[in-house]
């Protein structure tokens, strides 16, 4: 065992000032989450007079009492339907998570119809599109649970009717991989909304509720000239009964939600497969005894202390690692060269994991330390859990005579290419090219989630605008010209502020940048469902077809 001696002290002026700074963010994200939550609830009015659930309710109905739930991308839009940040409502208009369904860990997306009536927003559309490939890579059932009113024609936009496409393809995909596709149409699902059932496995819809058609009585009197009513159309009763879009007719939302846990009881899918889970728990039992107890020595709640505001400001991340692995028991890789990169081997809740973290720039040791390590976990199969703290590649006359670019690349190479699940976690700066080497959303990891204090950016605002400080007084000085003072300082200042603002974790996050902003102190539970995640999916074995299930 190597236990590690924490050295940091929790109640020190420095540390309880980091507590409270992160404490005031974390209270700024569950603002901006009850405040999606509060728009949809306004709604209830109408949903009660309906004799409807609101979203969250049909959510908390089908998911498994008591069991866990990893919200997803609760921040996405904000920022991007108004720049007025007192007035953004984030959520994308779709409520996202993974969670248990009649003992089956699923995907559930919901479309937020207590908001703009679910009509389809642009960073909706890219939370459906990236929880659609979360479960594709860890072979998830998805459930939907549809009430919309189609995309927003007073904001229409070509490229959303184009990329939207991908929704209904990744459906499609789903299928074809032997990943069920279960569908509860609580409303209207209008022209390309239509598809979500059409490309479902089974199909739910709620008498006198569920609408489907490709036109609507009124686009369809504007096409054609036709009238009919939205029941002959596409009402719950036709579908179940002439025209086989829905195999299950539901009384409410209630009856439709118990129909849905029903369906999925009845995939027969389990978590894990009986044989291998028996040795798989086995060996998890093994590692959770005294001498290596499974929860960290010191508690999470130290993680708040931890980083600072200033991200220029030192952390050791030995230190980080402690209070989220096994008995802050982890064994270093390479501790001596290239010690700015931090490379360790441990467990979080069983699950064998490599570690890598910065100390500060990535310098040519610690690319070529990474490179190997991260190799050496592919070699082992245990998947690499990544978390960012770097300001990026080591730059200077020395590094780039030492190969750092070349360098630098291998480790971009093994990123790529590695053959294990990767999940990132950016803990504090994301700069430059080491958002790159350190697996950043561009890299593809299995999930990515935030701390409140990270910031991702190519370099940092004072170092950007020092830059086109540089460039431009150069630029005068060719013709002879000699800079304004107060001209240069006001473009410094509009610089560095458009940097910081969209450096914010909160602002990415609304981007989409990220799986979602996470308390510190849940970091470990975090990390162990999805690592319990990627085990499943390891050993699950799927019935992939040449085609999705054709409705018939």
């Amino acid at each position: 065992m190597t236990v590690f001696q924490s050295a940091w002290n929790a109640e020190s002026t420095v540390a309880l000032q980091r507590r409270e700074a992160m404490l005031a963010r974390i209270a700024a994200l569950r603002a901006l989450e009850e405040r999606s939550a509060a728009a949809s609830a306004k709604s209830r009015p109408a949903f009660d007079k309906r004799g409807q659930l609101l979203p969250r309710e049909r959510v908390a109905l089908l998911l498994d009492a008591g069991a866990p739930w990893l919200g997803l991308c609760s921040l996405a839009g904000y920022l991007q339907d108004s720049k007025d940040a007192a007035q953004s409502v984030p959520g994308g208009g779709v409520v996202a998570g993974i969670g248990f369904v009649s003992g089956v860990r699923c995907m559930v997306v919901a479309s937020d119809s207590g908001i703009e009536a679910g009509a389809v927003q642009a960073m909706g559309l890219e939370k459906i599109l990236r929880v659609q490939e979360i479960a594709l890579q860890n072979k998830l059932p998805f459930i939907h649970l549809v009430e919309s009113a189609g995309a927003n024609l007073m904001r229409y936009r070509v490229e959303g009717f184009v990329h939207g496409g991908s929704l209904f393809r990744n459906l499609a995909r789903l299928s074809a991989a032997g990943i069920p596709v279960i569908t509860v149409q609580h409303g209207s699902g209008t022209a390309g909304g239509a598809y979500m059932p059409g490309l479902s496995d089974v199909v739910i819809m709620v008498r006198k509720r569920s609408r489907a058609f490709l036109a609507g009585p009124p686009l369809l009197m504007a096409a054609t000239g036709e009238v009919a009513t939205e029941e002959e159309l596409g009402g719950a009763e036709m579908h179940a009964g002439v025209s086989g879009l829905g195999e299950q007719l539901a009384d409410d939302d209630r009856h439709a939600l118990g129909l849905a846990r029903e369906v999925v009881a009845r995939t027969s899918w389990s978590n894990r497969p009986p044989a291998k889970a028996d040795h798989r728990q086995g060996a998890i039992d093994s590692i959770a005894t005294e001498e290596n107890p499974s929860e960290p020595l010191y508690p999470a709640d130290e993680l708040l202390g931890l980083v600072p505001g200033d991200l220029r400001q030192p952390i050791d991340m030995h230190e980080v690692i402690a209070r989220l692995v096994d008995g802050s028991d982890f064994l270093p890789f390479k501790a001596l060269y290239g010690a700015a990169t931090v490379c360790v081997q441990a467990s979080i809740d069983g699950h064998a994991v490599g570690i890598i973290s910065n100390n500060g720039p990535i310098d040519v040791a610690g690319a070529n330390k990474a490179t190997h390590f991260i190799q050496w976990m592919c070699q082992l199969g245990h998947p690499i859990v990544y978390l960012q703290n770097t300001t990026g590649y080591m730059v200077g006359k020395e590094s780039e005579q030492a190969g750092m670019i070349k360098h630098g690349s291998k480790m971009i190479q093994a990123v790529t290419n590695a053959t294990v699940p990767q999940i990132t976690i950016q803990c504090g700066a994301s700069f430059g090219a080491g958002n790159y080497g350190m697996c950043g959303r561009g890299y593809a990891p299995r999930f990515l989630f935030s701390w409140p204090s990270a910031k991702t950016a190519v370099m940092g605002g004072e170092q950007a605008a020092r830059t086109m400080q540089i460039v431009g007084d150069a630029a005068l000085a060719r013709k002879g010209l000699v800079p304004d003072p107060a001209q240069s300082q006001a473009q410094y200042d509009k610089i560095v502020a458009m940097f910081e603002a969209q450096a914010d974790v909160f602002y990415t996050s609304g981007l989409v940048l990220d799986d979602g902003v996470i308390d510190p102190r849940d970091t470990r539970a975090v990390l162990a469902e999805c690592l319990a995640m990627c085990a499943d999916a390891e050993l699950r074995q799927l019935r992939p077809m040449q085609f999705g299930v054709a409705r018939m």
